[in-house]
């Protein structure tokens, strides 16, 4: 199965596409305090959440510059070791037909539930009708907010940019350049859509001002790549 995946990523990451490099920062990102959380080589920087040990030994491959979930390998989600409060996230993000993952942040101790960018393919996933007025779909502040109705998506095949900015209570998601979510935290706003989300069961749940930086894995063929924070 392993060898299997590789041979299809490689593939899509060959056709229609140049080849993925390993990632690197312009002199202009350095200065703005850019730094890779992904040297698109090894897994430093990252553990298994599920169990706070290092990396996951199945379940995830790195290729080209990519790193990628295999399906049904269950691997579990991954973490970076750091901690953010107040950052800029942007990645790069492919997903296969019928994927679902997510981007997680504000992680509840103890739990894998925290503020999720979601990753789906709208087209094909069931979950994209699921939710309240689309607050399922790509882009999404799952379960909580939908993205904007003016959003872009990739073809399958094409790699998606997702960036999500947390300042203070402020939190936004951007979905290929066009802010697609805008919400602050720990306001009536928020209290009424935690209300009336599955979170409500979940004391605590969306409280954090500091966890890692979670990737899922949903048993689900998604690839990440051109991983980078910076400190606001």
């Amino acid at each position: 199965m392993k060898k299997l995946f590789i041979t299809i990523v490689s593939a899509i990451l060959c056709t229609g596409m140049a080849q993925a490099q390993l990632p690197t920062l312009s002199k202009k990102e350095i200065k703005q305090g850019w730094k890779l959380l992904f040297d698109g080589k090894t897994t430093n920087g990252w553990k298994s959440y599920r169990t706070g040990q290092p990396f996951p030994e199945k379940g995830w491959v790195i290729e080209n510059g990519v790193i990628s979930v295999v399906p049904q390998g269950r691997g579990g989600d991954i973490a970076t070791v750091e901690e953010f409060s107040d950052f800029e996230l942007s990645l790069e993000f492919l997903v296969t037909k019928g994927a679902n993952s997510g981007i997680k942040y504000f992680v509840l101790p103890g739990t894998t539930l925290g503020l999720e960018f979601q990753i789906l393919d709208d087209d094909n996933h069931p979950d994209a009708k699921e939710g309240r007025d689309g607050n399922h779909k790509q882009g999404s502040l799952y379960e909580l907010l939908p993205p904007s109705k003016n959003k872009i998506d990739k073809p399958l095949g094409q790699w998606n940019h997702a960036r999500i900015v947390a300042r203070g209570n402020k939190v936004e998601h951007w979905l290929n350049g066009k802010k697609v979510v805008e919400v602050e935290r720990f306001t009536s706003e928020w209290d009424a859509l935690v209300a009336k989300s599955k979170y409500i069961n979940n004391p605590g749940w969306g409280t954090p001002k500091k966890s890692p930086i979670l990737l899922q894995d949903h048993n689900d063929a998604v690839s990440f790549r051109n991983i980078k924070i910076r400190i606001l």
